[in-house]
């Protein structure tokens, strides 16, 4: 089958390397990688890149996300959601406008200090692994964004919230950071991702979903082409007497004749319709003559430079 990238609903009780295991059984390719990890009692969009598609893994594990979470007033957890060891209980006193006005404070850049149990690491082993000890470490906070935050519904002690935010942010310590300001804790009772980058969760499909189309062949179907990840890009289509080199992967010079722009409006204010008039170090989507993805090139001073390669022969 040819590279692409699955958007994967995963459902509760899996992990996200069980997703992969899974989907290792059904597509039979061991190469494949998920773009961002989601706690097993989560649910949501996840990302899995097949074969080549995988190089894009770590491009994309950069991509904003959205989620839904239910907060869950007056209860503190060692896990920070409901999973965990409940360690307090507290009467939830605020007022609905308290809690609209306090979540509202946690909106833009922040710093924000990761859950005991977690799979960030720490001298080479991952935090849950401590937590499972019940061994507690300091830990080196990160810096976050939380680019929007809005309760959708209030039905105390639940919260509803929908946030988007930047890579390494994790919601459950968010509801529990906003419990603590609130003076009564919170954890979350629930979690789902809705967005990831281009990818929502209404075109998401379960395991069970792309076995179903696994077995009808209908795979080709479901499967997004890579490029897609770059579609915001202005894109380049070379002549078909750079077949060759570009299979190889060779820069390409300034003097190079008859390379097609295919970008209109915006994307094709940045160069008109000569690439070479672009800024060094815009990058561009490239293409054969018959329309085959390259990967991305770099603009530098010689021309342009392979920056990240996706070529796969077609069978």
């Amino acid at each position: 089958m040819r590279s692409g990238i699955l958007n994967v609903y995963k459902e509760p009780g899996f992990t996200s390397f069980d997703v992969v295991a899974k989907l290792r059984g059904i597509l039979h390719i061991r190469k494949i990688g998920h773009t961002g990890t989601l706690d097993p009692a989560a649910r949501g969009v996840l990302p899995v890149c097949i074969g080549r598609a995988t190089k894009a893994v770590d491009l994309m594990a950069n991509w904003t996300k959205t989620y839904i979470a239910d907060m869950q007033l007056g209860i503190r957890t060692d896990s920070q959601d409901m999973t965990g060891q409940i360690l307090e209980r507290n009467p939830v006193s605020v007022s609905e406008d308290e809690i609209q006005r306090e979540v509202a404070s946690f909106f833009g850049p922040q710093d924000q200090i990761p859950p005991m149990y977690s799979a960030r690491k720490v001298g080479g082993k991952r935090l849950y692994h401590y937590a499972r000890q019940g061994i507690e470490l300091e830990r080196r906070a990160s810096h976050i964004v939380i680019y929007d935050i809005q309760i959708l519904s209030m039905e105390l002690p639940h919260v509803i919230m929908e946030v988007t935010c930047s890579k390494g942010t994790y919601i459950r310590t968010l509801c529990s950071d906003i419990g603590d300001a609130l003076g009564c804790g919170a954890s979350m009772a629930a979690l789902e991702r809705i967005r990831v980058g281009d990818f929502d969760s209404k075109n998401a499909l379960r395991l069970d979903q792309i076995q179903e189309a696994a077995a009808a062949g209908r795979l080709e179907d479901i499967l997004y082409p890579v490029d897609a990840v770059f579609a915001d890009l202005p894109a380049l289509k070379l002549p078909e007497g750079l077949t060759k080199a570009g299979k190889n992967g060779a820069p390409i010079a300034e003097k190079t004749e008859g390379i097609t722009c295919l970008y209109e409006g915006e994307k094709q204010s940045r160069t008109g319709s000569d690439w070479r008039k672009a800024g060094l170090g815009l990058a561009f989507r490239v293409y054969l003559s018959d329309g085959v993805f390259l990967g991305i090139y770099v603009r530098c001073e010689e021309g342009l430079r392979l920056k990240n390669f996706f070529y796969e022969e077609r069978l």
